[in-house]
């Protein structure tokens, strides 16, 4: 069994979730990952995207790529960032996305935390613009155990205003996150 077809497996068979659809259709795009309460949102997440055959690139702090560790995690799609200021953070992943050959799906959990916040950050925006690639509305839903990376939302130039109404679709769907105590659409 290759290692795509043991994802796709422990997702589906072992841990009992479905999937809904497939990958992004762009070369490059933003997928937020929503709700995000758990590291279990992590792996859930990788298991998806890996077992339909596409990686999916996450934030992790360039101090942890050190030696054969970092070459593991480079090799699962993560991508090194700048942590001292957000600016820096957004600079290191378009600049990862921009000398990427190939597919570029960048997944972020935009409430920037596994805890509680009403207002989502919105580096994810900046990312997307500066980019010129669309962002989906990506989802794992812990009551039904259904995964997607869902539908395509087009941004406009107000961020606050696109991040509200992301909120607000994430709302109307009614997901259930692992840890439902730590999870907001804002209202």
């Amino acid at each position: 069994m290759s290692w795509r077809g043991f994802c796709h497996w422990t997702l589906t068979r072992v841990m009992g979730w479905t999937i809904d659809g497939g990958a992004a259709p762009e070369e490059k795009c933003v997928i937020l990952g929503v709700p995000h309460t758990s590291i279990a949102d992590f792996f859930v997440s990788y298991l998806f995207y890996t077992g339909i055959g596409h990686t999916a690139h996450i934030m992790i702090k360039k101090e942890v790529f050190k030696g054969p560790v970092g070459w593991l995690l480079r090799k699962v799609g993560c991508v090194p960032v700048d942590r001292s200021s957000g600016a820096d953070v957004v600079r290191s992943v378009i600049a990862e996305a921009a000398n990427s050959k190939g597919e570029f799906h960048l997944c972020i959990a935009p409430e920037g935390t596994r805890k509680l916040v009403r207002k989502w950050k919105m580096g994810y925006h900046m990312i997307a613009k500066s980019l010129g690639c669309p962002v989906y509305l990506g989802y794992f839903d812990w009551r039904t155990r259904h995964i997607g990376v869902g539908e395509r939302f087009d941004l406009t130039d107000d961020a606050r205003a696109d991040t509200d109404a992301i909120q607000a679709r994430y709302a109307a769907h009614g997901y259930t996150a692992r840890h439902p105590e730590n999870f907001s659409t804002g209202d």
